[in-house]
């Protein structure tokens, strides 16, 4: 992926783009900004800023924490889906990155294609704001790694194990190995290849990465069993059942459930970034148990959300 080229302006792209410090910072502010849940308070950080969001695939937890955020902080979101815009449609990506820096201060985007979202930033003049593409999910990412430490009280040292299918989900945690210094094992199926060549970059980085096709395996001593849908949206498999049917033959293996937890550390906990389709990915047994902390690490995401914001804008908290 190519660089983003205006440093003077943060963005929020991807969390290997990011130093260290800044990302633990995000975080830091985020535990902070829950923790003293004063809404009145917090509507003083960020008055009458308006955050732009563009989504060009469906959301629940994306726009409502973003939606949410900002007005806590006391700016006013903007939303159009690619139905509402002339993005795609004739307007060139740059041209609507210079109309946008003129109305709005922030530019959040949930975009079909990672490239996207770069030429948007580099032709933007107000930080934007990376809320999913083909190729990453760092919002999810950086909300589920808050949610491991309220729990374990650092991530670094500890082993994370990602379950089933390869995604932007897992290119995002591939891309915060290094910088907070967890082990990541992967545990998916020999034919599937999407985050290969991130594995490759961050290891050359010093990343402690392992990929592993047994679960059970790549399972062994985890404090942390990470999954996520077989079918992510835009998936040419999701709406043909004889794909659909393969695919799930393939990762019925990896599929997290009493048998597999039992393999991990009886400490071990269980996320996934919903939604969660039990009976696929994982079993109800798993994702309804005392273990599971999806719906906290969901809760999250509207602190990590207020946190980027401010963080974009250089604001302090």
């Amino acid at each position: 992926m190519k660089k983003i080229i205006n440093k003077k302006i943060r963005h929020f792209i991807d969390l290997n783009e990011i130093e260290k410090s800044q990302l633990q910072e995000i975080i830091k502010i985020a535990r902070k900004l829950k923790k003293n849940h004063d809404v009145n308070k917090h509507s003083k950080l960020l008055p009458h800023k308006n955050l732009m969001m563009i989504f060009e695939k469906t959301s629940t937890r994306t726009r409502t924490s973003f939606e949410v955020a900002i007005s806590h902080l006391g700016g006013n979101a903007v939303v159009m889906n690619k139905n509402d815009m002339q993005l795609g449609k004739g307007e060139t990506i740059a041209d609507t990155a210079k109309v946008l820096s003129r109305y709005v201060d922030f530019v959040m985007i949930r975009a079909n294609s990672h490239e996207a979202i770069l030429e948007l930033a580099k032709n933007s003049q107000v930080p934007v704001i990376n809320g999913l593409s083909d190729f990453s999910h760092p919002c999810q990412v950086l909300a589920s790694l808050m949610t491991i430490e309220e729990v374990f009280g650092k991530i670094a040292g500890k082993k994370l194990v990602w379950c089933g299918d390869q995604n932007n989900v897992l290119n995002s945690y591939i891309h915060a190995t290094k910088e907070f210094g967890y082990e990541l094992a992967i545990a998916s199926p020999e034919e599937i290849d999407f985050s290969v060549g991130e594995i490759a970059k961050a290891r050359k980085k010093g990343a402690k990465i392992s990929l592993h096709h047994d679960a059970k395996k790549a399972v062994k001593d985890a404090d942390v069993i990470i999954t996520d849908t077989w079918f992510s949206m835009g998936d040419e498999s999701e709406n043909n059942d004889a794909l659909r049917q393969k695919k799930i033959n393939l990762l019925s293996p990896f599929q997290v459930n009493e048998a597999l937890m039992k393999h991990a550390k009886k400490s071990a906990i269980f996320t996934h970034c919903l939604p969660v389709y039990r009976g696929n990915e994982a079993t109800a047994e798993v994702v309804d148990s005392s273990r599971s902390v999806i719906f906290d690490e969901a809760e999250n995401r509207l602190h990590i959300q207020k946190a980027i914001l401010l963080w974009v804008s250089n604001s302090k908290f």
